[in-house]
C-alpha cells in the first residue's frame, strides 16, 4: 500500500496544522494589554475647548452652508440701527406696539405657510381664506346676531375645512397643490363676495372678541414683565431639561455656562422689549395680539420639534416616498397640514378684520399672500421643503415689518416698500439656494 493511502499515526493527529507559507495568524492580545481609549465625541471636545472650539464650529457651519436664522437676525439689527439712525422714533414704544400688533395676524398666517412649505409644497389660497373667514364670522355674529365666540369658531372651522379640502385634492386626486391652491385663491374670493352679499362692509362691533384681538392691551406694567420672565424661565428650563435628557442617554450635551450665557441673552432681550413696552411716557403697555401670536409660535414650534407628528412632517418634506417605505402615511400627513394652513389662514383673517375695523369683500387680497410666504422664506424656511422651523414666521415678519414701519416713518411710498420687500425675498431666496448647494458639496445634504 503506498504511503498516500495510510491512516494519520495518534502521534501525526496530534500534532498542530502548520502555518500556511506566506501567510500571518492572528495573535491574542496579551492577558495584560492595555485596551485602547475608548473613541470620545468631536463634539464634547468641541465645548470642552470653551470660546475657541464654539468659534470653529460656527466656521465650519458657515463654510458648510449652515447658517440658520443667522442672515435674518444679521438682518434685523441692520435695520433697526438705518432706521434708528434716520428717525429716533423707530424703537419707541408706540412703534415697537405697532410693529407687534401688525406683525400678528400676518405672522399667524405665516406659521400655516411654514407647515406647508415643509413638506416642499405651496399655499396660494391663504389670503382667499382668510377673507372667507373674516366675512363667515361678520355675517353670522353681526349680521345673525350668533354668539360671538360660536362665530369665531365657526370661521376657524371653515378655514380647517377648506384647507383639508385642498389637501384632499393634493394627496388622494394627485392635483399638484400649486394648481389646487391657485383655484381656491380665486374660487373662495368669490365665495367671500357672495357671503358678504349686497354689504361691501361690515363694522366690527365695539367689545367684540375680535374687536379685542388687537385693540386690547395689557396695561398693567406686571403683564408685560410676567410675560418676559415667564419667557426666559421656559427657555431655560427646556435647554436644562433638553441637557439632562442628553447626558442620560449618554449623548453630547449643552454645558451649563452655555445654558446660562443663552438663557442671559434672552432675557436682555425680553426685560428689554417689556420695558419700553411699559416705563416711556405715552407707552400703551402689552398688546393682546402679541401674546396670542406668540403662544401659537409656542404650540407650533412643540408640534413641529417634540411631537412624531412633526417628525414625520419633516420625513415626507425630505423624501415623500421613503417617509412611505417608512410606514408614515404620506396622504394624511399632507391633509393634515393644509388643514393646518387654512385654521391659521382663517384665525389671522380675523387679526385682519380686527385691524382694518371690519370684513370687507377684498380683505386678504392685495400683498397679502405675498407678505405671509415672504415672511416665512425670508425667515429661513426652505422652499424646497424638509428645513425650516416654525420661529422663521417671526423673524420673517419682523423683518417686513421693520422695513414698512422704518419707511412709514421717513415718509416713502408705498411702492418704495414694495421694491424693498421683493428685493429682500429674493435675496433670502438665494441664500437659501447657495446654502443648499454649498451643503452637497460639503457632503451635509
Amino acid at each position: 500500500m503506498s504511503d498516500l493511502t495510510k491512516e494519520p499515526t495518534k502521534e501525526s493527529a496530534k500534532e498542530p496544522a502548520k502555518e500556511p507559507t506566506g501567510e500571518r495568524t492572528a495573535q491574542a492580545p496579551a492577558a495584560d494589554a492595555t485596551p485602547p481609549p475608548a473613541a470620545v465625541d468631536p463634539r464634547l471636545l468641541v465645548r470642552e475647548q470653551g470660546l475657541a472650539g464654539y468659534l470653529t464650529v460656527f466656521k465650519r457651519r458657515v463654510r458648510g452652508g449652515e447658517l440658520g436664522s443667522l442672515p435674518v437676525v444679521v438682518g434685523l439689527i441692520v435695520i433697526a440701527i438705518v432706521f434708528q439712525l434716520k428717525n429716533s422714533s423707530f424703537l419707541s414704544a408706540d412703534s415697537l406696539a405697532n410693529i407687534g400688533v401688525y406683525t400678528s395676524g400676518l405672522g399667524i398666517m405665516a406659521v400655516g405657510i411654514v407647515f406647508v412649505l415643509l413638506l416642499g409644497e405651496i399655499d396660494l389660497s391663504v389670503g382667499s381664506v382668510a377673507g372667507v373667514g373674516a366675512a363667515v364670522w361678520a355675517v353670522l355674529s353681526v349680521t345673525h346676531g350668533v354668539d360671538d365666540w360660536l362665530a369665531v369658531l365657526i370661521a376657524i372651522g371653515a378655514g380647517v375645512a377648506i384647507g383639508a379640502l385642498h389637501g384632499f385634492f393634493f394627496a388622494k386626486i394627485g392635483v399638484p397643490a400649486f394648481v389646487v391652491t391657485l383655484a381656491g385663491f380665486l374660487g373662495w374670493s368669490g365665495l367671500q363676495i357672495w357671503i358678504m352679499g349686497k354689504e361691501g362692509s361690515i363694522n366690527t362691533p365695539s367689545g367684540s372678541v375680535v374687536e379685542h384681538l388687537t385693540g386690547y392691551y395689557f396695561e398693567d406694567k406686571a403683564a408685560a414683565y410676567g410675560l418676559a420672565l415667564i419667557a426666559v424661565l421656559a427657555y431655560a428650563g427646556s435647554l436644562l431639561l433638553e441637557s439632562r435628557r442628553r447626558k442620560a442617554a449618554a449623548l453630547p450635551s449643552r454645558p451649563l455656562s452655555e445654558v446660562l450665557l443663552r438663557s442671559g441673552v434672552v432675557a436682555v432681550l425680553a426685560f428689554a422689549v417689556a420695558y419700553v413696552l411699559n416705563e416711556p411716557a405715552g407707552a400703551r403697555g402689552l398688546p393682546l395680539a402679541l401674546v396670542l401670536f406668540l403662544a401659537v409660535l409656542v404650540l407650533a414650534d412643540f408640534v413641529v420639534r417634540r411631537t412624531t407628528y412633526g417628525r414625520q412632517i419633516f420625513a415626507v418634506g425630505g423624501n415623500a416616498e421613503a417617509a412611505r417605505r417608512a410606514g408614515i402615511n404620506v396622504n394624511t400627513i399632507r391633509i393634515s397640514v393644509f388643514a393646518i394652513s387654512g385654521m391659521l389662514a382663517a384665525f389671522g383673517g380675523l387679526f385682519i378684520a380686527s385691524l382694518s375695523g371690519g370684513a370687507t369683500k377684498n380683505l386678504g387680497a392685495g400683498n397679502t399672500l405675498m407678505n405671509v410666504i415672504a415672511a416665512a422664506v425670508i425667515g429661513g424656511t426652505s422652499l424646497f421643503g424638509g428645513r425650516g422651523k416654525i420661529w422663521s414666521a417671526l423673524l420673517g415678519m419682523l423683518v417686513i415689518q421693520s422695513i414698512q414701519q422704518g419707511l412709514n416713518l421717513l415718509g416713502m411710498a408705498s411702492e418704495i416698500q414694495y421694491m424693498i420687500t421683493g428685493a429682500v425675498l429674493l435675496a433670502a431666496v438665494v441664500i437659501d439656494s447657495v446654502s443648499r448647494r454649498t451643503q452637497r458639496t460639503a457632503g451635509r445634504t
